[in-house]
């Protein structure tokens, strides 16, 4: 008999969820409120230029790869990686640039620019990370589901290479002295929505793994790798309906039996929630179903930043002008004290551009570029009014664009232009508060003490997403759609529920020096 599983969002979560429960055998929907499938993940099409709307790059494809094979499926058959070197460009305020490099050789010969010393030390780095990485995956690849499970021995055992009473920065001064290195290794907890100076030392191993498993971009940007999965879900028999929001899950006692459209009512086996958490929590389910997870306890948990966004199509191309550059402004650590604590704008941000077009033609027309901008802001706050503070904060990131980076003329050259705001990340994707990153990535809110794969609060739910375990990021949500389809079939009796092929790189995508 086929099992009815109906899924809330066609983000990256929800679209891997599809395809692992078409392939046991269930009768899958998925409703997506949007026009588009990707959720964060989508494209923003206009007059020929295309801009991701959230993630830029593709890190560790293996999981996802994994995910097509248990499917019968080829990855890369579906999707064109290219891997970037270098990663990406750093360029400090302060003077000195890095071009990131998986090649470990060149990477401490730019380094070395920078800081000699500091550069003998990215051996030690490398080993201690692969340390950490190597013996920390498998409690990412487990559900966290009792507060019980926090003192099962492989995670009691982990604790001193995890140095939890240490932050990102605090650990990489064991290797690094400069502070403008340090930020070459840390700038990526802000792929978590937090500051390197709070964020837990575990997440060193985001930087290690991007100089050891690389940078990839997809052809056509990361919204293709979403399209490809919704294509490979409906020759699947997934039904994939668009501009269809839930507007409520039913409930038969604590177990959720239904959900309720703008157009319909569907009776569901088991339910998977690819949504917003916090926001879902507020609009789906009345506060009184909920326990562990009310309105009261949701809003005093701790949010990611969120972001401020141009997306630029420019007349003209942008000469040298890497595929991805990070700007990190003097006084970094006062500038995210502004964003995690003191909830104001600063003067002087830092930010991120990413210019495809270097990479790939598809990005934009002939002899233009698609340019993609993001500075880190706080998330919806009483102290900032975007209606007011939008045009001022657009002035102040077109001119940092061309003091710090060189890109003429910007302003007359734009053709195209997208605006998003904390409050429209809110309006128009129902993230709360604007979090673009959901909940912060702080030990208190993390494995069994973040919202779980098996929903505590409802039965017969199931979570996918950067807001429940193992986190934010598209590595770590496709790695919790696994988890949580893997639950489904557990409490369905389904048999069709053998282990994953193991994700193993092609020897081409192999790190090479």
């Amino acid at each position: 008999m086929d099992r009815n599983v109906v899924i809330v969002g066609a983000g990256p979560g929800g679209l891997a969820s599809a395809m692992l429960a078409a392939r046991m055998g269930c009768k899958v929907t998925v409703l997506e409120r949007a026009g588009q499938v990707g959720g964060r993940t989508s494209t923003l099409e206009t007059d020929g230029f295309r801009f991701d709307r959230g993630p830029t790059f593709f890190l560790y494809p293996d999981i996802l790869r994994s995910i097509f094979e248990a499917c019968g499926r080829s990855l890369d058959d579906e999707v064109e990686l290219t891997r970037l070197d270098p990663n990406y460009r750093l360029v400090f305020e302060g003077g000195g640039q890095v071009d990131s490099t998986c090649h470990v050789e060149r990477l401490k010969e730019q380094i070395a620019t920078i800081s000699p010393e500091d550069a003998a030390h990215v051996d030690a780095y490398m080993a201690d990370n692969k340390v950490k990485l190597d013996r920390f995956r498998p409690i990412l690849e487990t559900p966290f589901l009792r507060h019980r499970d926090f003192f099962k021995l492989p995670l009691l055992e982990l604790l001193p290479l995890m140095r939890p009473w240490a932050t990102v920065d605090r650990d990489l001064k064991r290797f690094f002295n400069d502070e403008r290195i340090r930020l070459a290794f840390s700038f990526q907890s802000k792929y978590l929505g937090m500051s390197p100076f709070r964020c837990p030392s575990l997440f060193t191993i985001l930087a290690y793994m991007e100089y050891e498993f690389g940078v990839f971009h997809p052809t056509g940007g990361c919204g293709a790798v979403s399209e490809a999965m919704a294509r490979v879900a409906r020759e699947m028999g997934v039904e994939i309906a668009l501009e269809e929001p839930v507007e409520e899950i039913l409930l038969d006692g604590r177990r959720a039996s239904g959900v309720r459209t703008n157009r319909r009512q569907l009776d569901c086996d088991a339910l998977i929630v690819n949504a917003d958490f916090a926001q879902a929590m507020h609009t789906l389910v009345p506060d009184g179903a909920r326990t562990r997870w009310t309105d009261r306890k949701l809003a005093r948990k701790k949010y990611s930043c969120s972001t401020f966004m141009l997306y630029l199509g420019l007349e003209g191309e942008c000469p040298g002008l890497a595929h991805h550059t990070i700007f990190l402004a003097d006084g970094y650590a006062e500038h995210l004290k502004d964003i995690d604590t003191r909830f104001e704008l600063t003067q002087n941000p830092s930010f991120y551009v990413q210019n495809p077009c270097v990479t790939d033609s598809t990005m934009a027309p002939p002899g233009c570029t698609a340019l993609y901008v993001l500075v880190p802001v706080p998330h919806m706050h009483d102290s900032i009014d975007w209606s007011v503070e939008q045009p001022g904060f657009r002035r102040q990131t077109l001119h940092q664009l061309e003091e710090h980076l060189g890109i003429e003329n910007i302003e007359s050259r734009i053709r195209v232009e997208h605006v998003c705001t904390p409050a429209d990340w809110a309006a128009d994707l129902n993230i709360y508060r604007g979090a673009t990153f959901s909940m912060a990535h702080s030990l208190d809110q993390m494995l069994s003490l973040r919202p779980r794969n098996r929903f505590e609060d409802l039965d017969g739910v199931y979570l996918t997403g950067g807001g429940t375990h193992p986190g934010s990021g598209l590595p770590t949500i496709f790695q919790s759609a696994k988890i949580a389809t893997d639950l489904l079939a557990e409490d369905l009796g389904i048999a069709d529920s053998e282990s994953y092929p193991a994700a193993v790189m092609p020897e081409a995508l192999q790190k090479t020096g």
